[in-house]
């Protein structure tokens, strides 16, 4: 069966990885991303460090912005239009529960990190309690089977 989570999250990773963006973990590296950009290694003024040891030009910022808004967006309109919490929200859980391995953990907490809900907003939302019961109960149920 298709995970429509991980095909969003799939096809998100895609655009986002097609974005003009360094990394740098060391003086090499950092030289070696400003020239690929053309710029010196002292031209700082004209890059942005946006977390993790990544880089955007200033040039950029306004369309990165745009594009994590943008992603954020079609995540949060595709969970809003799930009305039962059996679709791309039981599948969110899914996803999650087996890429923080809590079949050994049995601990929610990286999960819902990951989906950025507390367990308080799953409390007050039936689409997303009913979701997320219905993934633990697939997930243990699958993960018997490795």
């Amino acid at each position: 069966m298709t995970n429509q989570y991980q095909i969003l999250k799939d096809r998100q990773q895609k655009e986002f990885n097609a974005f003009p963006m360094g990394a740098a973990f060391s003086q090499q590296q950092f030289a070696e991303m400003m020239e690929k950009w053309g710029l010196l290694p002292t031209d700082t003024d004209k890059i942005v460090h946006v977390g993790g040891g990544c880089y955007i030009r200033k040039t950029d910022r306004e369309a990165f912005r745009a594009l994590m808004e943008r992603l954020e967006k079609e995540k949060a309109d595709a969970v809003a239009a799930d009305t039962t919490g059996e679709g791309i929200i039981k599948d969110m859980f899914l996803y999650e529960l087996a890429n923080h391995e809590y079949c050994i953990t049995y601990d929610l907490e990286d999960t819902l990190d990951a989906v950025g809900l507390t367990v308080d907003e799953i409390n007050s939302d039936k689409r997303l309690l009913r979701g997320l019961e219905k993934a633990l109960s697939q997930y243990l149920k699958d993960s018997k089977n490795y």
